[in-house]
C-alpha cells in the first residue's frame, strides 16, 4: 500500500500487493525484526503509527501500532490489489466470509479487512502500491494459505479476487495443493491441515508469509534473543528447497523463516 508520494505501481488485479503486522508496542516489533530480518524502517505518509521495513532499499513490509480498546492479536495479514473494493466486500459476504474493516480510505485508496469462511485474515486494497512481489528483491519469498478444503478455498479467493479473468494469472490444481501463477511464477500456495477447532494458532486456517534469510538457524537464534518463541508444535515446512522454521514475535505474530536460494 502506498500513501500520496509514493505511488510507484499498479498491481495486478487479485496478486497480494503487500504483507502488514498490527502490534501492540512499535517499538519492540521494530526492535525485534530489525535483529532477526536485518529491517531498518522508515515512517509511512499514510500514518504515524505505520512504519514500512525497508532491506535494501526496497519495501518489504509494514509494522502498525494496534489501536488502544483493539485486543485481536497480532497476525500477519496479506493484502491483494482490487480494482474495486467495494465490489470486493460486497463478493465476500455474499460467499458466506466475514468483513472485518471497511471498505475505508486511507491514504489516496480504499482498503478492506475479512475473515475468509475458516477464519484466515486477509486483506485487500484499491489503490496505486509500493513496487512490491512476493519473491522480489527481499519480500516475502511466497505467501501459504494453511486451510481446512484447498480446494474450496481456491474457489473462494479466485470469486472474489477474479483470477479467472487475469491473463498473467494461472491457477495449477495438484493433488493435494493449488499453486497460483503470475507470469510462471508462484506467488500463492493453498494447502491443507487447518483445523479451525486448534486451541493452537499455529495450526488454525491462516494466511503464513515466509521471509527469507540465508541462514535459518542463526535467524532462529537471533529471535530467541529478541524475545520470540517457538510454538508447542511446527506445522509441516513448506519450502520447496531447504527448510523452514516457524516462529513468533515477541506479541505472539507468527511467521516463517526460509533459507534464500541464490
Amino acid at each position: 500500500m502506498s500513501g500520496p508520494d509514493e505511488r510507484h505501481h499498479v498491481p495486478v488485479q487479485g496478486a497480494p500487493c503487500w504483507v502488514n503486522l498490527m502490534v501492540a508496542d512499535l517499538d519492540v516489533a521494530r526492535a525485534f525484526y530489525g535483529e532477526v530480518l536485518g529491517w531498518q524502517f522508515r515512517s509511512s505518509s499514510l500514518d504515524d503509527q505505520f512504519l514500512v521495513a525497508m532491506a535494501s532499499g526496497d519495501p518489504v513490509a509494514g509494522l502498525a501500532a494496534r489501536r488502544p480498546g483493539l485486543t485481536a492479536a497480532s497476525v500477519w495479514t496479506p493484502y491483494f490489489a482490487v480494482r474495486d473494493a467495494d465490489a470486493t466486500a460486497a463478493r465476500i459476504r455474499e460467499r458466506g466470509a466475514t468483513m472485518a474493516v471497511g471498505p475505508m480510505a486511507v491514504g489516496d485508496g480504499r482498503v478492506g479487512l475479512a475473515a475468509d469462511r475458516d477464519g484466515a485474515m486477509f486483506g485487500f486494497w484499491e489503490g496505486y502500491t509500493l513496487a512490491w512481489l512476493p519473491g522480489e528483491g527481499r519480500a516475502p519469498t511466497r505467501l501459504d494459505l494453511q486451510t481446512r478444503d484447498v480446494f474450496d478455498a481456491a474457489v473462494f479467493y479466485g470469486e472474489i479476487l477474479g483470477w479467472a479473468a487475469e491473463e498473467d494469472i494461472d491457477i495449477d490444481y495438484r493433488n493435494d495443493h493449488v499453486l497460483v501463477k503470475l507470469k510462471d511464477r508462484v506467488i500463492l500456495s493453498l494447502r491443507g491441515g487447518g483445523v479451525q477447532t486448534s486451541p493452537l494458532a499455529h495450526l488454525r486456517p491462516r494466511w503464513l508469509v515466509n521471509f527469507a534469510v540465508d541462514d535459518v538457524e542463526r535467524a532462529v537464534s537471533a529471535a530467541m534473543r529478541a524475545g520470540g518463541s517457538k510454538p508447542q508444535t511446527s506445522p509441516t515446512a513448506w519450502a520447496a528447497k531447504g527448510f523452514s522454521r516457524t516462529l513468533q514475535d515477541p506479541d505472539g505474530g507468527l511467521f516463517t523463516l526460509a533459507h534464500r536460494e541464490p
